[in-house]
């Protein structure tokens, strides 16, 4: 029986047909700014966009503009019939999740202000969004606060179940209004486009029609870490926009937001781990290191301690100390201070206000980070302890202030191993000599370098992304971090869009995870690259028995260990010896029972080794 089937002319006409559909119904661009403005509305331009924000308000109705003064109206005539999407190049202000609503009509034509069924609330577009030309705005994106950036809106949710818009034949002229929910959300222009295309970030900035192709799917690395089998790590930030793909790249954890105080409580006594569980857990589940960001910093630190006074604020910071070590007892790398010379927890805002209560300046112009230290080496006694900040590597001045308080630390025998930032503001006009010059300052004081927070970024003159530009100063700058001997490990700040620097162009992988030139050639450094290695790094050290009974013990491995230091939980050294090329040596404490930490110096690095007494 003969079947019947569409003929090759049917075909060509229907596809003509949809391509005369699509380039019918171009997308509708209009500017924010030419619309008829409520009251509460203004017009601004910075950088040749106009654009238009809200006066603040004390009060925020929950699902409607509350009042005319905060809607904006606008009049649409569409090209032809059919079904649209609404785009929005937005701005998120620098209260993210304070600045990232707004409101659009349920529909086409003149909305009740107060009506809640009237319209449709967008909530949470703080982290959502596309900022670059090729990428094709669909679903979320990972676009962060203070960059202008395309949503689709209706596709984002976030509070309601978002919309798209109809166009009948006679009807191609419509009201289209905007409300007003948080200030500090900005809209420069909105775009209505076909829905089933899509539409790339150039497409809508430009009011060009999209693609019937959806976007190919993205790229997944095979992995495993690049680092694998070095002897220093490459490691990565948890959060969130970071996660994809993790394991692929990187053998190292540290979380980026989830460790800080003002994080874990922000409400008095009221603690949320969730996040930094979710870090600590990535990490040990894998057998990375994990560092633990941050007990001590003047900034996101919790406001509810600002005014307490300077004996209750102590007991909140053993409290704080405590909470941690009880949770996570397997913490490799703490940051005990962060950013001493830029960010003490003073009066400042975010800060704390509690460095009088460890002790202020005092008569080493650093007593608060001593008395930090002398807390943590007694709530971590087996954990290397770290001290870090930005900014120390790009002049000698700089590195030079920083080594006096690893030197006061050190001296004390409350610090193990030293952090130094490495951001792309630092690096950026630092010559390599430099760089090395500093590090080696830094390395004087014969501890383990660390780089905690790196990242380099990857913008041109006219500040457009520009995998070349990112690609040569990455090629400048890691090797002078990588190849330093004192360096036993490099931390990324970030490495997807969403990154800390996204408006930079510091991330390494593009929106659909396809990796930028930069990655691409760091991978292969890694693995080509072959570091030497002290003898600290790969000696096979032995203690014996532990715990002891007797306070006597065995080392053995300590042929390259010129000195031995036995540490309390306090910090303080409870008995030290001096080592002359010994293979093995007996130790006799007369100590009372607890927990001990043995340090291992060669001249050039600390090891620990933790010994219980019985």
């Amino acid at each position: 029986m003969r079947k019947n089937r569409p003929s090759y002319l049917s075909v060509v006409l229907l596809w003509a047909s949809l391509a005369t559909v699509q380039a019918q119904n171009a997308p509708v661009l209009q500017q924010a700014e030419s619309g008829t403005l409520g009251a509460d509305w203004t017009t601004a331009t910075q950088n040749s966009v106009q654009y238009i924000s809200v006066v603040p308000t004390a009060t925020i109705a929950a699902q409607n503009p509350g009042t005319a003064a905060r809607v904006a109206t606008y009049t649409v005539t569409f090209p032809g019939p059919g079904t649209y999407d609404l785009y929005a190049r937005v701005r998120v202000g620098a209260g993210a999740a304070n600045d990232d609503s707004f409101y659009y009509g349920n529909g086409f034509g003149t909305k009740s202000p107060a009506n809640d069924n009237d319209w449709i609330t967008i909530n949470q577009v703080a982290g959502v969004g596309y900022t670059i030309g090729s990428q094709v705005v669909d679903g979320a994106g990972s676009a962060q606060s203070n960059v202008w950036k395309w949503v689709n809106m209706s596709k984002i949710g976030g509070a309601e179940t978002p919309i798209s818009f109809t166009i009948t034949a006679g009807n191609l002229t419509q009201t289209f209004q905007l409300g007003a929910r948080e200030d500090g959300f900005d809209i420069d222009k909105v775009v209505f486009g076909t829905t089933g295309l899509y539409f790339t970030v150039t497409n809508l900035d430009n009011g060009q029609q999209g693609s019937v192709n959806p976007p190919p799917p993205p790229f997944t690395p095979v992995g495993p870490p690049m680092a694998t089998g070095k002897p220093k790590f490459l490691g990565g930030v948890h959060s969130t926009p970071q996660l994809a793909n993790f394991t692929a790249y990187w053998n190292q954890v540290v979380p980026e937001n989830a460790g800080k105080w003002g994080s874990v409580e922000a409400t008095r006594d009221v603690m949320n781990w969730t996040e930094l569980d979710a870090a600590y857990k990535l990490a040990k589940d894998n057998g990375y290191p994990f560092r633990m960001h941050v007990l001590i910093w003047g900034s996101q630190q919790p406001t509810w301690i600002a005014t307490l006074p300077a004996a209750e604020q102590l007991a909140e910071i053993n409290q704080w100390y405590a909470a941690v070590a009880q949770r996570y007892p397997a913490i490799d790398f703490l940051e005990v201070v962060n950013e001493p010379l830029h960010q003490p927890p003073g009066p400042n805002s975010g800060g704390g206000n509690y460095l009088n209560a460890l002790g202020g300046n005092g008569t080493t112009g650093w007593d608060w980070i001593i008395t930090s230290f002398q807390l943590a080496r007694q709530y971590f006694p087996t954990t290397k302890l770290m001290l870090n900040d930005y900014s120390v590597e790009n002049t000698a001045t700089s590195a030079q202030q920083y080594l006096g308080i690893v030197n006061l630390l050190k001296a004390r025998n409350l610090i193990d191993v030293v952090g130094i930032q490495g951001h792309a503001f630092s690096t950026r006009n630092t010559p390599a000599a430099s760089l090395t010059a500093n590090l080696n300052t830094l390395a004087s004081a014969g501890l383990p370098l660390y780089i905690t927070e790196l990242d380099i970024d990857g913008v041109n003159a006219q500040n457009q992304l520009d995998d070349q530009v990112q690609l040569a100063e990455y090629q400048r700058v890691f090797p002078v971090f990588w190849e330093h001997p004192a360096i036993k490990g490099v931390t990324m700040w970030g490495y997807r869009p969403g990154h800390w620097r996204t408006a930079q162009g510091a991330q390494l992988v593009n929106e659909d995870n396809t990796e930028r030139a930069a990655l691409v050639w760091l991978k292969n450094y890694v693995k080509s690259t072959t570091l030497g290695t002290t003898k600290a790094d790969n000696a096979a050290i032995s203690l014996f028995p532990n715990p002891v009974t007797n306070g006597s013990f065995t080392l053995k491995g300590i042929a390259h260990i010129n000195t031995i230091r036995v540490l309390d939980i306090r910090g303080q050294v409870v008995q030290e010896a001096t080592l002359h090329n010994q293979i093995a040596v007996d130790m006799k404490l007369n100590l009372r029972p607890g927990i001990y930490v043995v340090q291992l110096l060669d001249g050039k690095t600390v090891a620990s080794k933790k010994l219980m007494i019985k």
